[in-house]
């Protein structure tokens, strides 16, 4: 999408949180389905990506989710204890 003719510089991320979701900019271009991304110290997986949430904005946003391989060593982590 365009904005005053250009690309826009910038897009969001609807990441999931353990207190909920938050949305979140980010730089660059917005990652595809099925790409891992980090945010902070998490690993999640781009589930879906979609219009921006907030009225007028053209930007695109990445939905994330814990990665399967994050979700498989927080069981694992928790076996072992």
């Amino acid at each position: 999408m365009e904005e005053n003719g250009q690309r826009p510089t910038t897009h969001l991320r609807f990441v999931w949180t353990a207190n909920g979701y938050e949305l979140r900019e980010r730089d660059g271009d917005v990652p595809g389905v099925g790409d891992e991304v980090e945010e902070g110290e998490e690993r999640l997986s781009v589930t879906k990506v979609a219009p921006s949430p907030l009225p007028g904005d053209s930007r695109r946003c990445a939905y994330l989710q814990p990665s399967a391989e994050r979700r498989l060593g927080g069981r694992e982590a928790e076996d072992e204890g």
